[in-house]
């Protein structure tokens, strides 16, 4: 392709980019409602700010992450969605790790555990899917989706860990709030993912199996009304 058109389209992409950012730019009323939606109820300016920021640090991924996967994994769709909200979530947790730079939060004596943030029924729900999907590729040769289903299933784990590990900042409650929002939802995506990608036939079984994966997704990702009191 002639470099005029090269930049001819990465400048139309740039714009759709930006302007999607600018609509998906959240604000404080975005921020309040998601920390409701998660069991912090009436939440402080502090706590409004911190989901802000939260959501910044993915939202401003998403309109590049979706322009750019297309072209450079070759497809559209679904598949591109849950692509570019796995890679701004990890993303985003990635500059998580970083120290605050204001004030934090001190750290509690016991280490805080995956069981903290997750509760067991969503990993085991995550860890068949996950199984299930590599299992029956594996047993139908179909190592090109094996392969995509294996990364898929890393992805998710580790934002899944990098959640539970990242520095505490902010209120216990929003802290939680937000630590279990963004492993409960990487796992849906996983679980939806890997039942997706592991039936892709167009079987009875297989779409009865897909359903099965929405269904274990919605429950996944269905928002906590209220956190525990030790949170």
């Amino acid at each position: 392709m002639p470099w005029d058109n090269v930049l001819a389209v990465a400048l139309f992409t740039g714009l759709i980019g930006l302007a999607i950012l600018i609509v998906l730019w959240p604000g404080e009323k975005h921020g309040k409602r998601l920390l409701e939606r998660w069991g912090v109820a009436e939440p402080g300016d502090g706590e409004v700010a911190l989901a802000v920021r939260y959501l910044k640090r993915r939202r401003f991924w998403y309109p590049w992450l979706f322009i750019a996967i297309p072209p450079l994994l070759d497809e559209a769709g679904a598949g591109t969605i849950v692509v570019t909200l796995l890679l701004g979530g990890l993303i985003a947790e990635l500059l998580a790790q970083r120290p605050a730079r204001g004030p934090r939060r001190e750290a509690v004596l016991a280490p805080r555990t995956l069981r903290d943030v997750v509760p067991a029924w969503v990993l085991v729900l995550g860890g068949l899917a996950a199984a299930g999907a590599l299992v029956h590729l594996g047993l139908t040769a179909q190592w090109k989706l094996l392969a995509v289903a294996a990364g898929t299933a890393v992805v998710c784990a580790a934002i899944v860990l990098l959640a539970v590990r990242r520095p505490a900042v902010g209120e216990p409650r929003t802290d939680r709030a937000l630590r279990s929002r963004s492993a409960r939802v990487a796992i849906g995506l996983g679980i939806g993912a890997c039942t997706a990608i592991g039936w892709p036939a167009g079987d009875f079984g297989s779409f009865l199996v897909v359903v099965a994966g929405l269904a274990a997704f919605l429950a996944v990702t269905a928002p906590v009304k209220r956190q525990p009191a030790a949170a």
